[in-house]
C-alpha cells in the first residue's frame, strides 16, 4: 500500500470521490465545476532594479473562483502539492539563482471537479548552503544511516512556547536508548544523498523489508494500528530542496539555519507524515534533523545519522 500520497486522502476528504451511481449523486448534490478562476501574485521585493524579487524567494499568492469548496497548487519546485482551502499562500522558491517556475492552481468543486491555471514566474532566489550538499553527498553520492548506537538517536520534544525556555530545541521528552528499535525495519534503512551536474541533490531511502517504521499516531491516522513496522511504498528518486529554516527552535538551537525539503512525500526512515527536515548539525559523519509531525504539530521528532552503518 502506497502511503506517500496520504496528503490526497485528506483531499479526498473534501473532494469526494463520485462512485458513478445515481444515489451517490443524488446525496451530493449538483456536480458544478468552479469557473471564474482568478489567479494574482506578488513578488517580495519586486521593483526596478531587483525584477524577479530581493532574493527571498518569497512569492504571495491569492486564488479565488466560484463554486469552489478548496484550492490546491503545484509549484514545480520540486516540493509535494499544497492545498489551500482559503485561496492565500505564500511560497518561497528556494533553488538558487532566477527561475522560472511553471505554477499549476486548481479550484476544487463538488465530486472533485476542477478548473486550472498555468502561470509562468521568474523568481530569484540567493539561498545557497554548498556546504551542506557537499557533507551529504560527499561530492558525489553518500549514504547515512541511523546512529542506533547513540543516545537520543531519535528523540521527541514539544514544537511551541508552552514549556520551559529551550525546550523546543532538544528531544526533552523522550531518547531512544541505543538500539532501542532493534527487531523493526528502522536500522535497515539506508539513506541516499546523490549530488548532481547543477549542483541540487537527489535522495532515495533504500530499505531490503520493504517496511517503514510508523509513529504511533500516523500509524493509527492510516488504520495500521499501534507504533512500528509496515510494508510501505518508499521506492523512488526524489528531489531535494534546501531553504532557509523558519522553525522556533532555529535561533535558539543554535541550528545551521537550513531546512531539506523532499519531493513525493520522501522522509527519512520514520514516518511521521512530513516530508520537511531542518538540519541541527552536519559533519564528514554525522547528521543531526528535526522533523514536526504533520497530524500532531505539538510533536519535533528529532534523528541521528551516521555516514558508517553501526554494528550490535
Amino acid at each position: 500500500m502506497n502511503y506517500r500520497n496520504f496528503l490526497w486522502l485528506l483531499i479526498g476528504g473534501i473532494a469526494i470521490t463520485i462512485s458513478g451511481c445515481q444515489k451517490d449523486q443524488h446525496e451530493l448534490g449538483d456536480l458544478v465545476k468552479p469557473t471564474n478562476l482568478n489567479v494574482s501574485y506578488q513578488i517580495i521585493g519586486v521593483d526596478d532594479e531587483h525584477p524577479n524579487g530581493d532574493g527571498s524567494g518569497f512569492v504571495e499568492f491569492t486564488v479565488t473562483a466560484n463554486n469552489a469548496i478548496t484550492y490546491y497548487f503545484d509549484f514545480d519546485d520540486g516540493k509535494d502539492r499544497k492545498v489551500v482551502p482559503g485561496g492565500n499562500y505564500t511560497n518561497r522558491f528556494s533553488i538558487p539563482g532566477v527561475n522560472t517556475y511553471e505554477v499549476m492552481v486548481f479550484a476544487v468543486g463538488t465530486g472533485g471537479i476542477t478548473t486550472s491555471k498555468m502561470l509562468a514566474i521568474e523568481v530569484l532566489s540567493d539561498f545557497r548552503d554548498d556546504e551542506a550538499i557537499q557533507f551529504l553527498t560527499g561530492g558525489s553520492s553518500k549514504s547515512w544511516y541511523w546512529a542506533a548506537d547513540q543516545p537520543g538517536h531519535l528523540g521527541l520534544g514539544p514544537n511551541n512556547f508552552d514549556y520551559e525556555p529551550g525546550s523546543w530545541t532538544w528531544p526533552q521528552w523522550y531518547q531512544a536508548a541505543p538500539w532501542e528499535k532493534s527487531g523493526t525495519s528502522l536500522y535497515d534503512c539506508e539513506l541516499v544523498f546523490t549530488l548532481q551536474n547543477d549542483g541540487s541533490m537527489k535522495f532515495e531511502q533504500l530499505n531490503p523489508t520493504g517496511e517503514a517504521f510508523i509513529q504511533g499516531l500516523y500509524s493509527q491516522a492510516l488504520g495500521l494500528g499501534p507504533e512500528g513496522s509496515y510494508p510501505f511504498d518508499i521506492a523512488g528518486v526524489k528531489n531535494v530542496v534546501l531553504s532557509p529554516s523558519s522553525s522556533i527552535a532555529t535561533i535558539d538551537g543554535g541550528y545551521r539555519g537550513t531546512t531539506m525539503t523532499y519531493s513525493d512525500g520522501g522522509f527519512m526512515g520514520f514516518y511521521a507524515g512530513s516530508s520537511e527536515y531542518e538540519i541541527i548539525e552536519v559533519t564528514e559523519n554525522l547528521l543531526r534533523v528535526r522533523m514536526v509531525q504533520a497530524n500532531e504539530p505539538l510533536f519535533a521528532w528529532y534523528h541521528i545519522f551516521t555516514n558508517v552503518k553501526p554494528e550490535q
